[in-house]
């Protein structure tokens, strides 16, 4: 019985070793461009619902962006606070173009972001879009340029990257941090393999003619989440899809608060997973079971002490290649101080996941 064991700890361990060197292999290197040549007008979109407080401390950071000609279009989602009033004063308050987008109850798209998204992406002048949320702020006044630089004749959809703000002594926040970057090693990794399937809404830029071809949303509009990561699953192919990685082109947002909040934002990210294409929910599981599995079989070899030294020796190469890929990445996007901890929080963050997953098997989140 051991024995059949000992064999799947070493093909589950090698699973996880192939994921990892694969990631760092495929990082994305480049972050300039030869010869940044788009310029034309862009449209940042913005939905907020009930985020007036975010928009007022936020919106005024838009205003020293260094890029020729941009509008700001923000979407009002039939808030029910003072949302739609404190985008109409910053609109008669500065010198960028803004436009407001108020969209209204449907009886057929209630609470669908999706539905305000669409009108919100009907209404922007421009063909090219940039995408952020109202929690978010630019990471430097060149975000914009920084992030439709590399767009080209056959490269119109930017992946970038959406860090979250550090709060010192604080559990909870290097969770969502540690979190967030292993999101972004696989999608941008994925992506560098030709295989992208997902960006984050707060910080991703496509154009009109992309959405308009694949029909916006209508795919998936009756999936409550899913207007980043399941749009871009939908349209995103190895030829048409680039990643920005430069510090000046990330955007900052301002984390849960509470484990609660957390979680439930968790479930409504995870519940879009079963609508992924195929050959990345073959991925995606395989590398997420895998990971489960390493760590039962590897509690189970150590305390039984079958073939102990060879268990320790696979143990130590899956960590060794997990934090080759955490320090490449961590590196680059800024999230260093989440390096010695890192196999805690992985753990922490599988228990999580596994509870989130019985949690949606139960019942499904239901508003964005």
């Amino acid at each position: 019985m051991l024995e059949y064991l000992f064999i799947a700890f070493l093909v589950i361990s090698g699973v996880q070793v192939f994921f990892y060197v694969a990631f760092a292999l495929f990082f994305p290197k480049k972050t300039k461009c030869a010869t940044p040549s788009f310029s034309e007008p862009v449209s940042v979109l913005i939905c907020a619902k009930n985020e007036a407080e975010n928009l007022e401390q936020h919106l005024t950071h838009f205003e020293s962006q260094n890029y020729k000609s941009f509008e700001l279009v923000l979407i009002n989602d039939n808030s029910s606070d003072r949302t739609l009033e404190v985008m109409e004063l910053f609109k008669a308050s500065t010198q960028i173009p803004v436009k407001i987008v108020n969209v209204t109850p449907s009886e057929h798209f209630w609470g669908n972001k999706k539905f305000a998204l669409t009108l919100g992406i009907k209404a922007a002048s421009y063909e090219q879009l940039l995408f952020t949320d109202a929690d978010c702020v630019p990471n430097s006044n060149n975000w914009i340029s920084e992030m439709v630089s590399c767009i080209s004749a056959t490269k119109n959809i930017v992946l970038g990257y959406g860090a979250y703000e550090k709060i010192s002594k604080s559990f909870l926040n290097k969770i969502i941090r540690f979190e967030t970057l292993l999101a972004a090693i696989q999608y941008f990794s994925y992506a560098k393999m030709g295989l992208p399937y997902m960006g984050v809404g707060r910080n991703l830029s496509y154009n009109k003619q992309t959405f308009f071809k694949a029909r916006g949303f209508m795919d998936h509009m009756h999936i409550k989440s899913g207007d980043d990561d399941l749009f871009i699953n939908q349209v995103a192919t190895k030829t048409n899809t680039i990643c920005q990685l430069s510090q000046e082109s990330f955007t900052r947002s301002i984390p849960k608060k509470s484990f609660s909040e957390w979680i439930l934002q968790k479930r409504r990210h995870i519940s879009t997973a079963t609508s992924y294409k195929r050959i990345h929910q073959f991925l995606l599981g395989l590398f997420h079971l895998s990971q489960i599995l390493f760590f039962i079989t590897s509690i189970i070899m150590l305390i039984t002490g079958f073939h102990w030294h060879l268990a320790l020796g696979l143990i130590g190469l899956r960590y060794f290649s997990f934090y080759v890929t955490i320090i490449i990445y961590g590196i680059r996007l800024k999230e260093i101080d989440l390096l010695l901890f890192a196999p805690f929080f992985e753990l922490f963050l599988l228990l999580s996941q596994i509870y989130i997953f019985i949690q949606n098997l139960i019942s499904k989140p239901k508003h964005w």
